[in-house]
């Protein structure tokens, strides 16, 4: 975490890790088979952290658009002030290593399940939804969410726009749910 925060993406070479962790590059390698996979395992991390402060607190505000709102603008804060390490973790997202399919299957899943805990609030709170219309929206969100991520990291947004755009889906795609 601290290669990638410090230098970025191309700095987390598996014989800096060694060296950071002061084991030999062998253990290293017997462990993880490139960086993209030592990335991932910080991802599932940092998302495993996430869902537990959000069971603990999922939001509430007055209605899911709200609560959601709320989220976009907590991660995405989040996020900003780690920008190199996120990038980072975007990056081995989008990397299409194979080997990696099962944590980025796992990363997308907790992801949606965070969006779906923070749809839901607190108890009694809840959706206007059915389950299956949570759970598309959710995924749907997901997706929006790592597309102006992606943009946010290359450059081409800045929080506030990401934000706004993750807002104005949210009410759009919750606008046509309601009238199905």
């Amino acid at each position: 975490m601290e290669l990638a925060e410090r230098d970025g993406y191309d700095a987390v070479r598996l014989r800096d890790v060694a060296e950071q962790a002061e084991v030999a590059l062998g253990t290293v390698y017997r462990r993880y088979s490139c960086k993209e996979d030592i990335l991932a395992s910080v991802l599932n991390r940092q998302v495993s952290m996430l869902k537990e402060t959000i069971e603990a607190n999922p939001g509430t505000g007055a209605t899911a658009e709200i609560r959601l709102a709320d989220f976009f603008e907590q991660i995405t804060a989040v996020l900003s002030a780690s920008p190199k390490l996120a990038g980072a973790m975007l990056r081995t997202v989008a990397s299409g290593v194979p080997d990696l399919v099962e944590r980025v299957s796992r990363y997308r899943g907790e992801m949606t399940g965070i969006l779906l805990t923070v749809m839901r609030g607190e108890e009694g709170a809840g959706s206007d939804l059915s389950t299956e219309q949570e759970e598309t929206l959710a995924g749907v969100l997901q997706d929006v969410l790592f597309a102006a991520l992606v943009g946010w990291t290359g450059g081409l947004h800045d929080t506030k726009h990401v934000v706004a755009h993750l807002n104005e889906t949210t009410l759009l795609l919750f606008r046509g749910a309601r009238s199905t």
